[in-house]
């Protein structure tokens, strides 16, 4: 494909979506530093990849746009993250304590948060205003459980965010663009199916 027929090149296109990976994950962090708005952070952030990928206006007034209608009702999804970190951090406790049972609960504790989180995730990449952020949790975190090979991909997403904030702490916000696009690439691949 040359230059010259107007069509870009496979480089440009692959390059192009790895760079707006990184835009969108700079986009999510700042969007999420309320914290309670990381789920509303992270819908917008797919439907932006998404509009990318699709060749549409995709641009900061549309994030916008997005996160504001995402944060409508997500601001309770992220909220009841925070509750569900709590409780792993309770089961961590009674870990520690050596409680009887306490290491069958924290490992119960562990899986179900991470459980919850990846299907989160799931559940933004599939967000889109109007929707009902329970009926998406509901089919996420199904589709969590019925794909681990999917939910291990989002899994590594959060991997290459730790790695980074291991090497670099400031590279760890472009990072979270690449859990978007995980958990985006995750959803898609599963309607191919």
């Amino acid at each position: 494909m040359s230059r010259k027929s107007g069509k870009r090149s496979l480089f440009t296109d692959r390059f192009g979506a790895f760079a707006e990976c990184l835009l969108t994950g700079v986009w999510i962090a700042l969007a999420a530093l309320p914290l309670v708005t990381l789920p509303a952070a992270f819908a917008a952030g797919s439907r932006h990849l998404n509009r990318h990928l699709a060749h549409e206006a995709s641009g900061r007034r549309e994030f916008t746009a997005d996160l504001r209608a995402a944060a409508r009702r997500g601001w309770l999804v992220g909220l009841a993250g925070w509750a569900a970190l709590a409780l792993l951090l309770a089961d961590i406790a009674f870990v520690r304590a050596g409680l009887p049972g306490g290491t069958f609960v924290g490992v119960v504790g562990v899986v179900a948060f991470f459980v919850l989180v990846v299907g989160g995730l799931r559940a933004a990449a599939n967000w889109s205003p109007g929707a009902s952020w329970r009926a998406l949790l509901t089919a996420a975190v199904r589709r969590t459980l019925r794909d681990p090979a999917g939910s291990l991909v989002i899994v590594c997403g959060f991997a290459v965010v730790a790695a980074s904030a291991w090497f670099a702490l400031p590279l760890a916000a472009p990072a979270l663009g690449m859990v978007a696009a995980s958990a985006l690439a995750v959803e898609r691949r599963g309607t191919a199916l």
